[in-house]
């Protein structure tokens, strides 16, 4: 199959091509997905939430102006996608209480050499639903408080109270995580 560029398959979906639409979906599908994924509850959601993502991009299509990035503005509407679905649900008020977190030291090194990429994405998945929002928001979309307070319809200062929850928790889980790693290489 030739590899098309951006601009050839914008043009030839906002005709209607119905394979230049499936060429579309397949380059960036697996991309999406993985943004969906990390706002989502599971993949059957996240699934859910790239679908109806993709049929957004084909309605909107026409708004593209060409001016940045096109992966990124697909993005920007799997992002919106995901914070529409979260709305929907009964999620947005979950509150966790966190017990005092003793402040051991582990380098960024240690945890690098010790825990896989995946492992780090299957921790923030575990976070709370409100917490793993807020983290992701600001830490994978750049978002400030302020940003992130008007998307979820919170306050700035429950969206820094979150994130700072979510951060104690994703070191807590880290440090279990670390300890279990660490003790499978001494044994294994």
């Amino acid at each position: 199959m030739p590899d098309f560029s951006e601009e050839e398959i914008v043009k030839q979906c906002l005709k209607g091509d119905r394979a230049f639409q499936k060429i579309l979906y397949n380059r960036y599908a697996g991309k999406m997905l993985a943004v969906c994924f990390r706002y989502a509850d599971g993949r059957e959601e996240a699934e859910d939430v790239l679908q109806e993502g993709f049929i957004t991009v084909f309605e909107k299509l026409h708004q593209f102006r060409g001016e940045g990035s096109f992966e990124g503005w697909i993005r920007k509407i799997m992002v919106n996608k995901s914070l529409e679905h979260y709305r929907k649900g009964s999620r947005m008020f979950t509150r966790v209480h966190i017990e005092e977190e003793s402040n051991q030291f582990i380098s960024s090194e240690d945890i690098l050499s010790n825990i896989s990429s995946k492992e780090l994405l299957e921790i923030v998945q575990e976070l709370p639903p409100v917490y793993k929002m807020v983290f992701n928001l600001f830490a994978f979309e750049g978002m400030k408080h302020k940003e992130i307070a008007e998307q979820l319809g919170i306050s700035e200062g429950t969206s820094k109270s979150n994130l700072s929850d979510a951060r104690t928790i994703l070191k807590r889980k880290v440090k279990l995580l670390m300890g279990s790693v660490v003790a499978q290489e001494i044994v294994g």
